[in-house]
């Protein structure tokens, strides 16, 4: 599959999820501006939750409203391009509120992953997929590694 094969719109999605009666639907979201080892951790540890893993991505002017002004570093075009390319993950698909709470709504995932510096309780999406019958996990992140952490040493070297 061409790695741009896996960029959607919302309604692509849904296509293809009512065509293909797929398996286990596990999502998560963020920024990814910098990918690094920390992102590849935690999306293959999500990928292996169940049979698909879709990932919601910030748009520009959501990580701007998110992280401030000089974020994103990278498009979200050369984020979902790079994100794309990694096996582990199925789909990304761009939503340009501050929550993935409505794309939440269109996925439907059976499982429903953050990582570790978000507490269950706090993951938004939580009712929609626990209203499902399925799950939300906060998975532990690879200490030592963050894009804020990564834009901070490159400023000071």
């Amino acid at each position: 599959m061409n790695s741009t094969n896996k960029i959607l719109t919302p309604e692509e999605f849904l296509v293809w999820r009512d065509q293909s009666h797929p398996g286990k639907i596990v999502f998560t979201n963020g920024c990814f501006d910098i990918l690094h080892v920390g992102h590849v951790d935690y999306l293959e540890r999500a990928r292996e939750l169940g049979d698909f893993l879709v990932v919601g991505l910030n748009s520009d002017a959501s990580v701007t409203r998110i992280k401030g002004s000089g974020r994103p570093v990278n498009l979200v075009q050369d984020r979902a391009r790079v994100l794309a390319g990694l096996g582990c993950l199925d789909f990304i698909l761009v939503f340009d509120q501050d929550t993935p709470y409505e794309l939440i709504k269109v996925v439907r995932p059976h499982i429903l992953v953050k990582g570790g510096d978000w507490t269950v309780d706090r993951i938004v999406g939580r009712d929609i997929v626990e209203s499902l019958g399925g799950k939300v996990l906060s998975l532990e992140l690879k200490p030592g590694y963050s894009t804020t952490d990564i834009i901070t040493r490159i400023k000071e070297s």
